[in-house]
């Protein structure tokens, strides 16, 4: 077991390199730097790593000052916060070149499927490893973000029938994502264990400890504001300078900056016992990002147009929505028990990494995802009248 000082010096490190990784890009951001679109990408990149870092940092940290109900509120939008920037950058660009249309959901759509096809099964492995058992039993809170999910979800089908995403997919979405924050309020969560520098600034006493996560929110929210667009239009021209499918470069390495700190605080969690807060945070920032995020590009893409409008989807993109779609349905089947196993895992795994490595298959992948999807929900439906209940339920 580590001793107090190396835990310690191992949190200061950590703070330090966040800290190092963002200066770094802002010297870069503000010309001090001069390199290559591709070396651009990266420092900019590693930049909203950091922040996100301290993001992460400061909305576990808050739990403490404020009720949970408001704390459950407000990490739902700051999970997200990096993605957004990212999305919002390409919606407001398509509302000035249409061309940019088709990068305005690459990163929301890789960003939903890392966190299911990667995110999931690490904590699912993590959790088969340590306890040696076949299977994950879920608390029936959990019932509410997978009913969410499943509404969030089944409406993400009908998107692509209309060939746009438009103010009305707003409205839907947005009112999803309403119901959820008002459901998870009113639910009764247990507070996460703090970890690595959340637990080094928790440990502060309350006016230092507030003081320093208002600063790491300030902080950690202007990094994103300022390196949003350059990091975005240099991962453009990249790709085009490169021959490099710009549209792949949007979808996978600007999530994998934003997701990583998620993706480690679960894994610790999982790694301490605590598999159903882990997976709980992801479940609950795919909800978030598959309402709030998507239904807010319309807004962005109308404010920069002009007037209203619709960001219209080519048929890459509709395949895409359908991908993301499937394999949502397919993770709600198999958490309709509250029960997951360790095949399950394994399946949204593979499942992921085939169409990560063969693109050309993505809409073979979805039927896969939606065949097994109606078998599982056809042999479990007698649990779906109670996982309606208990996400329904507001008191």
């Amino acid at each position: 077991m580590p001793s107090k000082s190396s835990t310690f010096l191992f949190r200061i490190i950590i703070i330090a390199a966040a800290i190092s990784l963002t200066v770094l890009s802002l010297l870069a951001r503000f010309g001090l730097i001069r390199a290559g679109y591709g070396a651009e990408a990266f420092i900019f990149g590693i930049g909203l790593l950091g922040a996100a870092f301290m993001i992460s940092w400061a909305a576990e940290v808050a739990q403490m000052d404020i009720s949970q109900g408001l704390a459950v509120a407000i990490l739902a939008l700051i999970a997200v916060l990096p993605e957004y920037a990212v999305d919002m950058v390409f919606a407001w660009k398509a509302g000035k070149d249409i061309a940019f249309a088709p990068l305005a959901l690459a990163n929301m759509t890789g960003a939903n499927r890392l966190l299911i096809g990667l995110g999931w099964p690490m904590v699912l492995l993590i959790f088969f490893l340590r306890t040696r058992k076949k299977s994950l039993q879920m608390v029936k809170e959990h019932s509410t973000e997978i009913f969410y999910l499943t509404c969030a979800t089944v409406y993400a089908f009908t998107i692509p029938f209309k060939g746009s995403l438009n103010l009305f997919d707003m409205l839907i979405l947005v009112a999803i994502f309403t119901m959820y924050i008002i459901r998870t309020i009113r639910t009764k969560v247990e507070e996460p264990e703090l970890v690595g520098p959340a637990a080094m600034f928790g440990a502060f006493t309350p006016s230092w400890r507030r003081l320093t996560t208002v600063a790491l929110f300030l902080y950690s929210g202007v990094i994103i504001f300022l390196l949003a667009k350059p990091f975005a239009e240099s991962l453009v021209a990249f790709g085009r300078e490169s021959g490099i499918d710009e549209f792949l470069l949007v979808q996978w390495l600007a999530p994998l900056a934003s997701e990583a700190p998620e993706f480690m605080v679960a894994g610790i969690w999982a790694s301490r016992g605590h598999v159903q807060q882990a997976l709980g945070a992801l479940i609950s920032s795919k909800v978030n990002q598959w309402t709030l995020l998507v239904g807010t590009l319309p807004i962005v893409f109308s404010i920069s147009l002009g007037k209203l409008g619709s960001l219209p989807l080519d048929m890459r993109q509709d395949h895409e929505i359908w991908l993301t779609a499937g394999q949502s349905i397919f993770a709600v089947a198999i958490l309709s028990n509250l029960r997951i196993s360790w095949y399950g895992a394994i399946l949204l795994a593979i499942l992921f990494i085939a169409q990560l490595i063969i693109a050309d298959i993505r809409m073979e992948v979805f039927a896969i995802y939606l065949v097994f999807a109606v078998l599982i929900l056809i042999r479990d439906r007698r649990h779906l009248p109670s996982l309606a209940r208990i996400g329904l339920k507001f008191k």
